[in-house]
């Protein structure tokens, strides 16, 4: 018989998880890449699908919204394009002093745009799932 923690085990073992930083986690979501779940191997594969079919069935019957996953990074707002500023709620113009100045959704001039960083569309890092097994890393050597 195994001896007995000390310490009990959490009673939210997924938001412990999520709470620290963990790819694909927000304050309020967690996405997981298609591809990457498509190429994890068999028995992973069961065991998730698993545990999704026993998510929709326990909360099935609340109003799901559809989501839109976008892929983004955090950049300094000086760093974006036109169509990258648009989409995080900027505008870069000139001011009234000829010097290029940035401005919120607000209409609010950014005062340091150097530092100011923002959560901008990327190009996805990932393959699509269309694009078939994602090679995980090799294991390490025992």
């Amino acid at each position: 018989m195994p001896p007995e923690s000390s310490v009990p085990a959490s009673t939210t073992p997924v938001q412990d998880y999520l709470d620290r930083p963990a790819r694909g986690a927000t304050e309020d979501h967690l996405v997981v890449p298609r591809s990457l779940a498509q190429s994890m191997p068999l028995r992973w594969q069961q065991v998730f699908i698993g545990l999704l079919a026993d998510l929709h069935d326990a909360y099935g019957h609340l109003a799901w919204a559809d989501y839109r996953v976008v892929p983004s990074r955090w950049e300094r707002l000086v760093d974006l394009d036109e169509e990258q500023l648009a989409a995080a709620g900027y505008v870069a113009d000139l001011g009234q002093d000829g010097q290029l100045e940035y401005r919120d959704s607000g209409d609010n001039v950014v005062a340091d745009p150097e530092n100011h960083r923002v959560l901008a569309p990327v190009a996805d890092p990932l393959p699509p799932a269309s694009a078939g097994r994602v090679e995980p890393r090799p294991a390490a050597p025992l």
